[in-house]
Order: C-alpha cells, then structure tokens, then sequence
C-alpha cells in the first residue's frame, strides 16, 4: 500500500486539505455565502415582482370589466335612444301626413263649397231669368209694376223676418 500511487494521491490530498483548507476553506465559503445571499435577494426580488405583476393584472382585469360595462352602458344608451329618435321621427310623420290630409280635406270641403254656391248662383239665375219670362208672358206690363211695387213696399218687413 505505500507503494502505490493512490494511496499517495490520497495523502497528499488530505495534508493540502489540511494545511490550506483554511486558507481555502474561507474564501470559498464566503464566495459561496455570498452567491447564496445573492440568489436569496434575486428569489426576493422575483417574489416582489410577480406580487406586483399579479397586482397589475388584477388592475388590468378591473378596468377591462369597468371598461366592458362601460362600453355595454353605452351601446345600450345608444341603442335607446336611437329607438327613440326612431318613434319620435315616426310620430312627426304621422303628425306631417295627418296635417297633409287634412289640409287636403279641407281644399276639398272648400272647392265643394265653392261648386255648391256656383251651382246655387247658376240656379237662381236661371229661376229668376224663367220667372221674369214667365211673368212678362202669362202678365200684362200693369200688374207687374204694381206686383214689383208691392213687393218693395213688403221689402222691410220680409228683411227684418230674415234677419231673425
């Protein structure tokens, strides 16, 4: 066994170990104190910005709801009163075209009373200008002044029975 390599190998492995393990021991573990320091501090820091991701997603989510409703308050809103503009201009055309027909109504209850009187005048006309025919044939021209006397003299008192 002292005759073989390994066996030195291995001595001399230990007594480095043991004569400079301090030295070495010392600086290797506070670099690894240090690392592990650092890649707590990095955990610490990763926990730190998820929280404040997951924060600002919860955020993001309620302003994206406050958004949507929002957005469906307003296309509701919009919808009513496009309906309403709807009824209202309806409600001015049927209003526009019952004006319309009854102005026509009325042309035509004028025009008919305008024929009528027409007609009328047209008809007395003619009856009066047959009376006057008839009387200048069936009276001699006497009786007729005293038939147009007589009715002058009559004239107020049948005005006055009108006028009552």
């Amino acid at each position: 066994m002292l005759h073989e390599p390994r066996f030195w190998s291995a001595v001399a492995f230990f007594l480095f170990f043991i004569l400079f393990g301090r030295k070495i021991w010392a600086p290797l573990v506070t670099a690894l104190d240090a690392r592990a320091e650092r890649i707590r501090a990095d955990l610490d820091e990763a926990a730190r910005l998820r929280r404040e991701a997951e924060q600002m997603l919860e955020d993001a989510t309620r302003e994206r709801e406050a958004a949507l409703a929002e957005a469906r308050a307003l296309v509701e809103h919009s919808l009513a009163e496009a309906g309403r503009i709807a009824e209202d201009a309806k409600r001015e055309a049927e209003a526009i075209a019952a004006r319309r027909e009854q102005m026509a109504r009325d042309r035509i209850a004028a025009s008919e009373r305008s024929a009528v009187r027409e007609v009328r005048q047209i008809a007395i006309d003619v009856a009066v200008q047959a009376t006057r025919d008839a009387l200048a044939v069936a009276l001699p021209a006497e009786s007729g002044q005293q038939i147009v006397d007589r009715v002058v003299a009559d004239l107020p008192s049948a005005l006055s029975h009108r006028a009552a």
